[in-house]
């Protein structure tokens, strides 16, 4: 798989250019769990320098996509129950402190109805690997909109995780497609409503049923 050859890219879009194709491969499962992601083996799949090659296993590994084993070797991690069960519960608690900071100021950040549209038409077309992206675009979107550096931070470092479980237990397949549009529009209403109580119970709601969705799909993983 290589990078379209036609296109000239500078050395910092083509190592975003790698970055995305990588992620969107490990994602969406066509990178296994547990299967190596060496520079080597990228920089002979798309024709790239090591140097290039090495940014993105780097990049990929501090966003949680791949995990060095204890001999460095980059590889898709597995999540466990327990792990699962640990990135909700941060993923609830930086989520929660954004929409309730948003509510209190009743401002629905334009990146958020942004992905909420396009939510909604993958929804529509049963596209399962567009409702995935802009799913991940809504909530973070919600978080950067509250315009904190840390808190947007501390978000970056559980949503690679985040993608990672949706892409690979694809708990999304198991709930009619609008059912999340339905309760991100909830979330989004009661931001503008001004209502931060009610935005933190429509978002926690949200992220246990995703949750609830996915511990089981893991669960018929393991049993097969």
């Amino acid at each position: 798989m290589q990078i379209d050859a036609g296109l000239e890219l500078g050395p910092s879009s083509l190592t975003e250019a790698l970055f995305e194709s990588v992620r969107k491969r490990i994602v969406n499962g066509d990178i296994a769990q547990g299967e190596r992601v060496t520079e080597v083996r990228l920089a002979t799949e798309y024709n790239v320098a090591r140097p290039t090659a090495k940014a993105c296993v780097e990049r990929l590994t501090a966003l949680g996509l791949l995990r060095r084993t204890a001999h460095k070797t980059a590889v898709v991690p597995t999540l466990d129950e327990a792990e699962i069960r640990d990135l909700f519960f941060s993923r609830i608690t930086i989520e929660r402190a954004a929409v309730s900071a948003l509510a209190l100021a009743g401002a629905v950040p334009a990146a958020a109805t942004k992905a909420q549209i396009a939510i909604e038409f993958a929804a529509r077309d049963r596209q399962f690997a567009n409702q995935v992206e802009a799913d991940i675009a809504f909530h973070s979107a919600l978080v950067t909109g509250v315009g904190s550096r840390r808190l947007a931070r501390m978000h970056e470092l559980i949503i690679g995780e985040v993608q990672l479980t949706m892409g690979h237990y694809q708990a999304h397949r198991t709930a009619d497609p609008t059912t999340v549009a339905q309760e991100h529009a909830a979330i989004l209403d009661a931001i503008k409503d001004g209502d931060p109580d009610r935005a933190g119970e429509h978002l926690n709601y949200h992220l246990e049923q995703a949750q609830g969705r996915l511990l089981t799909s893991l669960a018929k993983a393991v049993v097969t």
